[in-house]
C-alpha cells in the first residue's frame, strides 16, 4: 500500500516534466577567415566567417576581438551587424581592419611566394548572440587560427 502511494506522484510528475519544450544545446561559435582583400589604400578586407555550433538558431549582432598574423602584435576585429544563423549553420560577415606596417610585409612575402606560402593567423574574442531560446543576447568567447595563402590569378587576395 505504501508503495503506490509514492508511485502515482512520481509518475505525474514525470509526465508534467516531459510535457515541456526540449531545451537546445548551446555552444559558443566558431570564427575564422574566410578571405582577405588587400585595398589599395592598405585597408585588408577581411570576409569572417560564424559557425553557430549550437542545436538551435542564434541571431549574432557583433564580434569584437584581435586578430594576429604569425607572432606580430595584434590589431582590433571589430564588426556590428545582424545575422541570424541556423542551428549547425554558418553566414559570414565583412570587416574591414587597419594591419601594422609588419603585417602587411608579412603578407607581401607570402603573396612574392605565390600558392607555396601561408601565413599563420589566430582570431579571438567574444561573439554577441542570442540563443533562440533565450530572451536576452549574452557574449561568447571564441579563438581561432588557421593559415592564409595566395588566390592563383587573383592579385591581392587570400584565402
Amino acid at each position: 500500500m505504501r508503495l503506490t502511494r509514492w508511485i502515482a506522484p512520481i509518475v505525474l510528475a514525470l509526465g508534467l516534466v516531459a510535457c515541456g519544450p526540449p531545451r537546445k544545446s548551446v555552444f559558443p561559435p566558431a570564427v575564422s577567415i574566410q578571405q582577405l582583400q588587400v585595398k589599395p589604400d592598405g585597408l585588408w578586407h577581411l570576409t569572417v566567417r560564424i559557425q553557430n555550433n549550437s542545436y538551435g538558431e542564434m541571431d549574432f549582432t557583433a564580434l569584437e576581438g584581435t586578430m594576429q598574423v604569425a607572432q606580430l602584435e595584434p590589431v582590433r576585429l571589430h564588426g556590428t551587424f545582424k545575422r541570424d544563423i541556423p542551428a549547425l549553420s554558418g553566414d559570414v560577415v565583412d570587416i574591414d581592419v587597419l594591419p601594422t606596417p609588419q603585417m602587411s610585409s608579412a603578407l607581401a612575402e607570402v603573396a612574392a611566394k605565390g600558392s607555396a606560402g601561408s601565413l599563420a593567423y589566430r582570431v579571438s574574442g567574444t561573439a554577441h548572440a542570442r540563443p533562440e531560446q533565450e530572451k536576452q543576447a549574452r557574449d561568447f568567447n571564441f579563438s581561432g587560427n588557421d593559415w592564409l595563402s595566395p588566390v592563383p590569378g587573383i592579385p591581392g587576395t587570400f584565402r
